[in-house]
């Protein structure tokens, strides 16, 4: 086997969500370079949003220069204020966010998020909110790096504990906090679709 070739555990491509900035944590940066390079190596394809800026710029940058395939989604509108990435082996161009996110899902066979801000939280929500409703069963990482996702995954917890949703949701996404994790970590991942069958009638 090469050392570019796939085993079948091994997923042909991930969405990565990420931030448009680099964050306060100068560790950041250097684990999305590091995915970058790990997709790379591993003959993952990576999906994102198309921008050369931030985080996303960081990913790109690492994948390709380790001759990894990166494909880029972005709007029109975005690439109009020159955030987009002049160099990715595909550059895909919609025009709306939504259809951004539904193009990035279905381009990839599962997510694997670094830390980002609102527009990152929104990407992550939506997915999330597809798979417990049972309209996929795409695995979901959470590099949890620094601990800049722990208060959410309280969040997700607190939303359980409280009578919001099913426990075994919380299977749907998987925090980890070092790079060798997160292959596994999709690799583990429950695939039964999470179809909420309890509500509450009035």
């Amino acid at each position: 086997m090469s050392a570019r070739s796939v085993p079948p555990t091994v997923p042909s491509s991930l969405c990565v969500f990420c931030g448009s900035r680099f964050g306060t944590d100068p560790a950041t940066r250097d684990v999305a370079q590091r995915l970058g390079t790990m997709l790379a190596e591993k003959g993952i394809t990576l999906v994102y949003g198309g921008g050369g800026v931030g985080l996303m710029g960081v990913v790109a940058n690492a994948a390709l220069a380790a001759a990894g395939r990166v494909v880029g989604v972005i709007p029109s509108f975005l690439l109009r204020r020159e955030s987009g990435h002049p160099d990715l082996t595909e550059t895909v161009v919609v025009e709306t966010m939504h259809e951004r996110k539904l193009t990035m899902f279905e381009r990839s066979e599962g997510i694997v998020v670094l830390p980002g801000g609102i527009g990152t939280l929104e990407e992550l929500f939506e997915v999330l909110s597809w798979r417990t409703l049972g309209l996929h069963e795409k695995p979901i990482v959470i590099i949890d790096q620094g601990g800049y996702w722990q208060p959410l995954a309280a969040l997700l917890r607190g939303v359980v504990d409280g009578g919001f949703a099913e426990r075994t949701h919380l299977d749907h996404v998987a925090f980890v906090t070092d790079l060798d994790q997160v292959l596994p970590a999709i690799a583990a991942m429950p695939r039964s679709a999470g179809l909420e069958n309890r509500l509450d009638r009035v």
